[in-house]
């Protein structure tokens, strides 16, 4: 039997939001990149970020050429390809870990190496590991009409990203058709801790919520406990990804673990206060 036998990655996606929701919280979703700092570790600290926390998990796929990312996850992706991590690491790190935890796991990546494995057997090979949902930065809403018709059948969300420059009329023709939930980009430009928000961000996500009835998640640039506090009554929910990563590359060996689940603990008690 699938590990994701006990519904659709796309209600898995809806109950972690509606969970945080019904406890008058922020859900936190955390961004680590399989392989970093080597693959030994990942499962250790995909655990620990559950435990400090975490709603939802963001499975970062190595790629030469993160186009989106600064130099936090570029850096650790560059770790993660030195130590031969690839697509089918980070879908067997899913299935290990939804065979011990009700994770709400995601894959993000870029559209090369998903087309290397070929979109039909990775939804197959997703669905059967527990893959809830696929972020694919690089891949236009609009030239993901073949992708969704493999991922669709399997229950697995493919959830496009928004940008504050994006206009009205592509929200009006995006965002019908979106799935699991809608993921704003706080800011122009690539990923990476920020001292502070964008002053726009409530306008943009009100813009984005007057047209779906999906939860609404920030993500890029949130690294601080305050930046989730001010986001309480905007959002639904929260991304956090380079500000993760750096905490673990910043902890000594045997303290990796302990310092993820310390940060991530201080999102998710600023997600509730």
């Amino acid at each position: 039997m699938s590990v994701a036998a006990v519904g659709s990655g796309v209600l898995r996606i809806t109950h972690a939001f509606a969970r945080a929701r019904a406890e008058g919280r922020l859900a936190i979703a955390v961004y680590l990149t399989v392989g970093f700092p080597d693959r030994g570790a990942t499962d250790g600290l995909l655990r620990a970020a559950l435990d400090g926390g975490a709603d939802l998990l963001e499975l970062g796929v190595p790629f030469s050429d993160p186009v989106a990312d600064g130099v936090t996850v570029q850096r650790a992706s560059q770790v993660a390809l030195h130590g031969a991590t690839g697509l089918q690491d980070c879908i067997d790190a899913a299935r290990e870990l939804r065979q011990e935890r009700d994770a709400c796991i995601l894959l993000m990546g870029y559209t090369n190496p998903f087309l290397r494995y070929g979109f039909a057997r990775f939804a197959r090979a997703a669905e059967d590991a527990g893959v809830a949902g696929v972020i694919v930065p690089d891949l236009p809403a609009e030239e993901g009409g073949d992708v969704d018709e493999e991922l669709i059948p399997h229950g697995i969300a493919r959830i496009d990203l928004y940008a504050p420059t994006t206009p009205d009329a592509r929200l009006d023709l995006l965002l019908p058709g979106s799935r699991g939930f809608a993921y704003c980009v706080s800011l122009t430009g690539v990923t990476g801790a920020r001292t502070a928000l964008a002053s726009d961000v409530a306008e943009f996500v009100a813009r984005v919520r007057a047209r779906t009835e999906l939860p609404v998640a920030v993500g890029f640039g949130i690294s601080r406990p305050q930046h989730v506090s001010a986001l309480r009554g905007i959002a639904d929910g929260v991304v956090v990804g380079s500000a993760a990563i750096d905490a673990v590359a910043n902890a000594a060996p045997g303290g990796r673990e302990a310092a993820l689940r310390a940060f991530v603990g201080s999102l998710a008690a600023a997600a509730r206060s």
